[in-house]
């Protein structure tokens, strides 16, 4: 079976004829009848019946030509979709990402894309997770890495990166420097903490919720870089991800009653039909999957 065997089945329906079909199609007659016939004898089955003026559809033929015609509409889409990636080579993309991430892949593909698609206008936008979030569903942003944790809104397309637990980052020979710790464990410890509207915050909170604990952060900081040299220092222990970029001086310790996974993600509205943004999209989820 091929594809130009459906679109002549559905242009003989459309038209009645093989005359008129093979008209509309500029193919002779006798290749659209020769096709149509190869695909019956292929599918075991009488598609038309022609014994009148117009040819009218079998039983079997009713049952296949929706089928046929969805077929078709796939293809065609399939091209459009190729096509406008093809053609995606300007337009301004609003690109938006947590305030201090500094992750090489995104990093890499920012850089890539400005390499392959010079007329494509990447501008980027700095913010928590909560304000992204609402700047693409109100349409300031085409898209954003955001970082989360529970459900985002409904009315976003977000694809999951990376889902992470919770960790204590302590510094070498902190009494909390072992295998694992609990959120119990924290008592009586400086908490450091990135701000509310960013995913560790909301998935330290949520797990000391569950607990019956109260969700206490004394000293918050945009960066993980600042919360890490803090650490390092003494000043307290740093609810993070493990892939914070812990460095030399401190340890990364799994909280392991901390039940809310830090996410990170891509978020975009559904309804982008932006070449140049679906295009980024695409090589950010393959760059910071890779």
């Amino acid at each position: 079976m091929e594809l130009h065997q459906l679109r002549y089945l559905a242009a003989v329906v459309d038209e009645g004829t093989f005359t008129a079909a093979a008209a509309r199609l500029h193919v002779s007659q006798s290749g659209i009848s020769t096709q149509v016939g190869k695909l019956e004898r292929e599918l075991g089955q009488q598609l038309l019946e022609r014994s009148g003026r117009r040819v009218q559809l079998t039983a079997a033929g009713e049952a296949v030509l929706p089928l046929a015609r969805e077929a078709l509409e796939t293809l065609d889409s399939i091209e459009h979709t190729a096509s406008e990636f093809a053609q995606a080579t300007r337009g301004r993309v609003r690109l938006g990402m947590i305030a201090g991430c500094a992750i090489p892949g995104l990093l890499d593909a920012v850089a890539g894309i400005g390499k392959s698609h010079p007329e494509i206008v990447l501008s980027l936008h700095e913010d928590d997770s909560r304000a992204l979030r609402t700047q693409v569903l109100t349409r300031s942003l085409d898209l954003a890495l955001i970082a989360f944790a529970g459900p985002t809104e409904p009315e976003l397309d977000v694809g999951v990166i990376l889902d992470e637990p919770v960790a204590a980052v302590v510094p070498e020979g902190h009494r909390l420097a072992r295998r694992s710790v609990r959120l119990a464990d924290l008592e009586g410890e400086k908490v450091l903490c990135l701000p509310q509207g960013t995913g560790i915050r909301e998935a330290y909170a949520r797990s000391c919720l569950r607990l019956g604990i109260e969700p206490r952060v004394d000293i918050e900081a945009s960066s993980p870089q600042t919360l890490l040299g803090l650490a390092q220092r003494g000043a307290g222990v740093a609810v993070l991800s493990p892939s914070s970029g812990v460095t030399d001086g401190v340890s990364a310790v799994p909280i392991s009653d901390a039940a809310t996974h830090a996410c990170l993600g891509l978020a975009i509205r559904p309804d982008q039909r932006s070449p140049a943004a679906r295009l980024t999209l695409a090589r950010l989820r393959a760059a910071l999957t890779a």
